[in-house]
């Protein structure tokens, strides 16, 4: 599991280059990946959301663009990442740890976390914590980076340990934080195996969907009623 003073402190020192290095890393695929979560958000129609893990706000930001009439509360451990997304635009922010959200319970409609709930120290702690504050009846959305399958597997792993950091580095000027993302990525549950984590931690209708060959994947789970 990943280091969590270790995560704070080097998510801080790339906060300022963080949006942009994303826009290229995956060429620009990252904000169609928010708007396929926001899209399934607004079916629901939620009245208030929170994005957890929500650093500078990107996921929160497309939410509030598709959702207008919802309360929508960006919460990050790290204060630098947060500083950015109320600065671009999120009206709501709260700086917390996701394994203990200064949250009552069952008060949002729906909980989306996008490439944070990786770098936890505990998934299962987190994802119960989402479950509590969900209302009986709302669904969590993650999205975040999975492993393809077949051809695209080989070249998408060189990508990751090779050239990835390598550009990374270039960009914000801290090459380690992007050389730990591909091994956080082999280690995470991806498939089958998120779904069964989502059910053990109490989420039903719990469902995986791969985007852009695997490259990533939307994870879904519903609170019972």
């Amino acid at each position: 599991m990943p280091d969590a003073v270790y995560v704070r402190d080097a998510f801080a020192r790339i906060a300022d280059r963080y949006v942009l290095t994303n826009h290229v890393l995956s060429c620009g695929a990252d904000v169609w990946w928010r708007k396929s979560v926001s899209t399934r958000l607004r079916q629901w129609n939620p009245a208030r959301v929170l994005d957890v893990a929500s650093g500078t706000g990107d996921l929160a930001l497309e939410i509030q663009r598709q959702c207008p009439d919802c309360e929508v509360t960006a919460s990050d451990f790290c204060e630098e990442m947060l500083a950015h997304a109320a600065r671009r635009g999120i009206t709501k922010t709260l700086v917390a740890d996701a394994l203990h959200l200064p949250l009552l319970d069952s008060g949002f409609d729906a909980v989306t976390v996008a490439f944070g709930l990786r770098n936890m120290t505990d998934y299962p702690a987190a994802l119960r914590e989402m479950l509590r504050v969900l209302k009986p009846g709302g669904h969590l959305v993650i999205l975040d980076f999975s492993l393809p399958h077949g051809l695209l597997r080989r070249p998408y792993r060189f990508y990751l340990h090779h050239v990835l950091p390598r550009l990374a580095g270039w960009l914000t000027g801290h090459r380690d934080t992007y050389e730990y993302l591909g091994g956080s990525i082999e280690a995470f549950p991806s498939g089958a195996a998120m779904i069964e984590l989502l059910e053990s931690c109490g989420f039903t209708e719990a469902s995986a969907t791969p985007l852009t060959g695997g490259v990533v994947s939307i994870y879904q789970g519903t609170r019972p009623q």
